[in-house]
């Protein structure tokens, strides 16, 4: 794998595809970067939400429903009856690291769509109710993109995606990030948070004009 680095000057969303948060700023993320992806690069770094001990199944965390409730009410962001009823199930487990990895790879093949690649991630969780740490979910996601699947299969399993991640969650840290969803406009060692979950594309928009100024 290519050994990824931030643009000098980007729009860098540090996000967890298992975070419900995220989820819930999705769609305002993909209409932001569209909006602006003339004007400046996008990209996507994981930050690593459910690693460690964290990494647990579904049932110990029963305050994820409510969560999701309040995701919905506040966001519009849908939640699928696949992906409710692996929650009710309750054994799959999130690991942030296998989803981080996803994220990497896909992100290696086609850096430019990395706000697209973490979309088709979070789709297949929260829609589908696909466990992340399946590597046919990334396998499939290569496939039906035109990626080359072999090398996706490759690095997912030669320990160079995971490798990645963990550089991502170190990335992450260094850019001071403490919860997702976070976005960031980063101009060389300077570092503006944007806001994010709730804020109209307007204000973003107006936001991304008074940095670009």
């Amino acid at each position: 794998m290519n050994t990824f680095n931030l643009p000098a000057r980007s729009i860098v969303y540090v996000q967890d595809v298992y975070c419900g948060w995220c989820w819930g700023f999705a769609e305002r993320m993909v209409e932001f970067e569209a909006a602006n992806k003339h004007r400046i690069p996008f990209t996507a770094v994981s930050g690593g939400l459910f690693v460690g001990d964290r990494a647990a199944p579904m049932s110990r965390y029963p305050y994820i429903s409510e969560s999701n409730e309040r995701i919905a009410q506040m966001t519009g962001a849908t939640f699928g009856a696949a992906y409710k009823a692996l929650a009710e199930e309750g054994t799959t487990v999130m690991d942030s690291l296998d989803a981080a990895t996803a994220v990497a790879v896909l992100r290696d093949q086609d850096p430019e769509r990395a706000i697209h690649w973490i979309h088709e991630l979070q789709q297949a969780f929260y829609l589908n109710g696909c466990s992340l740490s399946d590597q046919k979910v990334c396998l499939e996601i290569a496939a039906a993109n035109g990626l080359d699947v072999e090398a996706v299969r490759r690095h997912l399993t030669d320990g160079s995606g995971k490798e990645q991640a963990l550089a991502d969650f170190a990335l992450a840290r260094a850019l001071g990030v403490q919860s997702y969803p976070t976005l960031l406009f980063v101009d060389g060692r300077k570092v503006t948070q944007l806001p994010a979950v709730g804020t109209p594309l307007a204000t973003l928009n107006q936001t991304l004009d008074s940095l670009l100024a």
